[in-house]
């Protein structure tokens, strides 16, 4: 077999076979491929696509090109929940300690932040003294022993995925729905998890701009799973504004902290990380159905295990516990300043991804890889879609450390919003789910 037949068979329309598949990954993985012959692939797979077989062969190739983590020494249904990134997405945050709360075991390897949506792995960062670089042995055991972990993803996990990535960057094959959901559950799957929640954001601010294409990813995502006998299941979630009020590192910690001291009920980030967290329990069969696992959750938020679960990680980890009881231990911006509305009328829309870069402007995030953050700065948002403002009235605060970003962060929010006299519709906030039909029977 030569990599120039796999490249016409794909370019004329045809469906390839898990050998062709395996072959060409493989040989691109260990060199004998080169990146002009595997670019010549991704594209020929952009324009003609991959049936859910060929998406299924192409992920589980991507998921042996390395290692996979073994979790079966971790007793129950291990749990996984995976958003495809948004502006103020702070739902692991809230629903992981819950989830683990709830006696579901949580053994999560979480990404860092780039461009305009956050990482997980960069906000436990930003509480003092967290490390998020435990060995396979370590995540095990501290999974085994406080029901809950979240560690960076191993170089070693999903290599083909991290090559094909990078080529798919620079080659303008990004956004390509089938290499899309390879890419996702190929990480997903090597990790070990049984039971895996897909949080898809559909929006301007997400990857997804329409609710057609983000009801496609999360379809062929779950159909993976079940060519796979992987349990998943996705729920689509707007992020045409952003989900928590609080963006930035530092700041969406606090937001998840107050949460899970029962505070900001009814919120947008506590509607999404309770409707994930039931779904989740669900999965895991410690509920018998979503409504049951959501007030499972609501009882143990009530008591307080979500944020003693949440203490616990944080010490497991290195951190400082105390930071669950005294916010004010986290990073601290030095300069704090009110953005104030320019005019009087009804907040009608936000381009969330150019609030979003605002903040990485800000220092919160990262334009390239390898970027330093700074974990203290970034904005709480006090509008939302719907709501009357006066001339004057705040708009947002913004945190910073440097007042030359701080004002092109202000000019770059004020662009973001759109405020007219006319009250606008309120967009949903739980668009959908997309279920499988074979794993799950009872949602």
């Amino acid at each position: 077999m030569l990599p120039v037949e796999v490249i016409l068979n794909k370019r004329n329309g045809k469906v390839l076979d898990s050998e062709e598949i395996e072959f060409f990954i493989d040989g691109y993985v260990n060199g004998s491929i080169l990146d002009y012959q595997a670019a010549a692939l991704l594209m020929a797979i952009f324009f003609r696509g991959m049936t859910d077989e060929e998406t299924a062969d192409l992920t589980m190739t991507m998921v042996n090109s390395g290692d996979r983590v073994d979790l079966s020494a971790i007793e129950g249904i291990k749990v996984d929940k995976h958003s495809t990134g948004g502006v103020g997405d702070t739902t692991t945050l809230v629903l992981a300690p819950l989830v683990a709360a709830a006696g579901l075991p949580v053994a999560k390897m979480s990404g860092r932040g780039l461009g305009h949506t956050g990482g997980t792995l960069d906000k436990l960062e930003s509480i003092p003294g967290v490390r998020v670089d435990l060995t396979q042995e370590e995540f095990i055991r501290q999974v085994r022993e406080i029901g809950i972990a979240v560690i960076g993803q191993t170089g070693k996990l999903a290599p083909a995925d991290k090559k094909l990535y990078a080529l798919r960057d620079v080659t303008g094959t990004i956004d390509s729905i089938p290499l899309i959901a390879t890419s996702i559950m190929s990480k997903k799957i090597a990790a070990g998890s049984d039971a895996i929640l897909l949080d898809v954001k559909m929006g301007n601010g997400a990857f997804m701009k329409n609710e057609e294409d983000a009801r496609e990813l999360a379809r062929l995502m779950v159909n993976i799973g079940s060519l796979v006998d992987r349990k998943v299941m996705a729920v689509l979630t707007n992020m045409d504004q952003p989900l928590g009020s609080h963006i930035g590192n530092t700041l969406e910690v606090k937001e998840a902290i107050e949460i899970l001291r029962g505070e900001h009920v009814g919120s947008p980030l506590y509607e999404v990380s309770l409707t994930l967290g039931g779904y989740l329990v669900f999965m895991g069969e410690a509920a018998s159905s979503y409504e049951e696992g959501r007030q499972l959750l609501e009882k143990l938020l009530q008591e307080g295990k979500g944020k003693e679960k949440f203490r616990q990680l944080i010490e497991a980890q290195g951190g400082n516990p105390e930071v669950v009881d005294d916010t004010s231990l986290l990073p601290q911006a030095r300069q704090e300043v009110e953005i104030l509305s320019r005019k009087a009328g009804f907040v009608t829309s936000f381009d969330t991804h150019k609030i979003g870069m605002a903040s990485l402007i800000l220092g919160a995030g990262r334009a390239k890889k390898g970027d330093k953050i700074d974990p203290a700065v970034g904005m709480v948002v006090k509008k939302r879609i719907g709501d009357e403002v006066e001339r004057g009235e705040p708009l947002a605060t913004i945190y910073g450390n440097d007042t030359g970003k701080i004002k092109l962060a202000t000019e770059m929010f004020l662009e973001a919003i759109e405020i007219k006299n006319e009250e606008p519709d309120i967009p949903p906030l739980i668009i959908g789910t997309v279920k499988q039909d074979k794993l799950i029977m009872r949602l």
